[in-house]
Parts: structure tokens; sequence; C-alpha cells
């Protein structure tokens, strides 16, 4: 039977006096001033969240005790930053200093050998998926690098699961390639040096992003390719669960895309997630604790 794994467990209690307040302001680059799409804001040591619109844009009703939590705000291409809520509340703007380095793409011109898929998938082997509810997390696969030979990432693979309660005809959400920590082995530097923001189809069961133009090599030490939700009124949908304590019918607010998540054996592919500023091992076993549940992503890489 399929089922489907939320990455969010569910904040039903937020404040003993249910007081809330509108949190909203735009984020904006701090030389050119211009807005900041897609901009990922996650209260510390919290399960809430949200995202700027295309236009930079952002807002979330929140408890007024929130104003007194921390604020990690994140973009790729920018430095992240932690900041006191109440200081955005009162003037509603903030800043991003951006990272201080050339995007340098180039076309790969020089010969290359075999390619190799790492995580082959097809439709049929999607078994659940991963969803969120209440902060925009990443959720990331280990790719390990294995061989002398020097390899390239030519393509990365997503796949989706149906979603019949999600109604737009396509959800957006961010890639993310990471190159690996030797000591924690956790996600590191971002690899991509820019925002890539996809789109993912109803109609289709996964998509693929050429990569061979930027010249991406792949670190001795593998990398960690991930995917982003994005909490934008695009991606917003409603969704029915029941109360794990009272037991009665709830609605709340959830955003798409759900991701694919299959089962594998191979132990090299690990999976992550990063939320609330940190990441964590995501680790669900297989009912006879033989295989682990992975997002459902394919590499395609080149060998010289």
């Amino acid at each position: 039977m399929k089922f489907t794994v939320f990455l969010i467990f569910l904040l039903f209690a937020l404040s003993s006096s249910g007081q809330e307040v509108l949190f909203e302001g735009h984020v904006f680059d701090n030389k050119t001033k211009e807005p900041i799409p897609f901009v990922n804001l996650s209260f510390l040591n919290t399960l809430k969240g949200t995202s700027t619109d295309e236009k930079g844009h952002f807002f979330i009703d929140l408890p007024t005790s929130f104003l007194e939590k921390q604020v990690h705000i994140s973009s790729l291409g920018y430095k992240d930053t932690i900041v006191m809520a109440k200081n955005i509340f009162k003037v509603k703007r903030f800043g991003m200093v951006a990272e201080s380095y050339e995007l340098d793409e180039v076309v790969v011109s020089h010969s290359m050998g075999n390619s190799d898929v790492l995580n082959p998938i097809s439709s049929y082997s999607l078994t659940s998926g991963f969803s969120s509810s209440s902060t925009p997390w990443v959720l990331a696969l280990y790719f390990p690098n294995i061989g002398a030979q020097q390899k390239y990432l030519e393509k990365v693979t997503v796949f989706f699961q149906k979603n019949n309660r999600f109604k737009r005809p396509t959800a957006k959400f961010r890639l993310r390639i990471y190159d690996v920590d030797q000591e924690t082995k956790k996600p590191q530097r971002d690899i991509l040096r820019k925002s890539m923001v996809l789109e993912s189809d109803v109609e289709e069961d996964f998509v693929s992003i050429d990569l061979r133009s930027l010249n991406l090599k792949i670190p001795k030490s593998g990398i960690y390719v991930g995917v982003e939700w994005l909490f934008v009124p695009y991606n917003w949908y409603r969704n029915t669960v029941e109360h794990p304590i009272t037991k009665k019918k709830i609605e709340e607010d959830r955003f798409a895309p759900t991701f694919g998540a299959v089962y594998n054996k191979n132990q090299n592919f690990k999976a992550m997630v990063y939320g609330m500023g940190e990441w964590t091992d995501f680790k669900v076993k297989s009912k006879d604790n033989t295989q682990n549940l992975i997002p459902a992503i394919s590499v395609k890489l080149i060998k010289e």
C-alpha cells in the first residue's frame, strides 16, 4: 500500500494566549536593492517558516511570542543570516548580502567518455512521497564518487508522487547541489552558484535538468543533491488530517510538490534533511529493516 511520509511534523498548539500578528515584509539585495524571490525564512527551534514570492514579499500569521525568536534567512547565492524576528517585524524589510564569488559557466568542450546513472529509478518503483506543511525544508541525497576517473555532472532527474489535492498544473521547487564536509559527512557548500527554481508538472512523474553547460566537477568525496520546498502562494493547498490525540479531522496548510520516494538497499545513498538551521539524518527503514527510504533522485555522470 502506498503511503506518504510527511517531513513535517504537525504543530497543533501555537501559544497559550492565541494572539497572532501578521509577520510580513520584503527581502532585497543589499547592494542592488532589487527584490530577491524564493528566499526561505525559518524560525529557529520551531516548525514554522515561509518563503518570499517572485517579488520578494513574504507573509505569515504568527503567535506574538514568535517575535522574540530568531529567524534563519537563506537563499542560494546569498550569505545565510540569522536575525531577531522583532527587528524584521518593525521595519518590514531585510537586505541580504551576495556571496563573494562569480558564477563561471563554461561549456564542456573536452572529450568525454562513457556515462553512469546513479540511483536509476522508474515511475513504477515509487512507493511513497515527501511533503511539507510547516517550514521550508531541504531534502538531500548523497551520491558517492566511486573510481579514480574525473566525473562531471550531466543531468539530475527528480521524481514526484501524484497529489490529487493540489489543483494547479505546476509547482515550484529549488534544486540544490552541495559538496561534503570531510568531518561531519554532511552537506557543506553549494556547488550550484545560482538559484535554479524548477517546476513539476502534475501530468508528469519527473523533471530532468541538463547541467552540462555548468561544467560541474564531482568532488572526490561525492555530492549531495537536494530539493527545497518553497512556501509561496502558488504552491499552497489545503489538506485534511486526523489529530493524533483527539482523532478529529482538521485542516492544515500544505505546500507542493510531493517528492517521490523509493526503498533502496545501497547504504551509500544517505538521506539528510535541513530545517531549523541544521542538517540531520533522515532514516526510515522498510518493514524487514533491509532497505532505507530515500528521495527518488537520479544523477547522470560523464567520465573523462
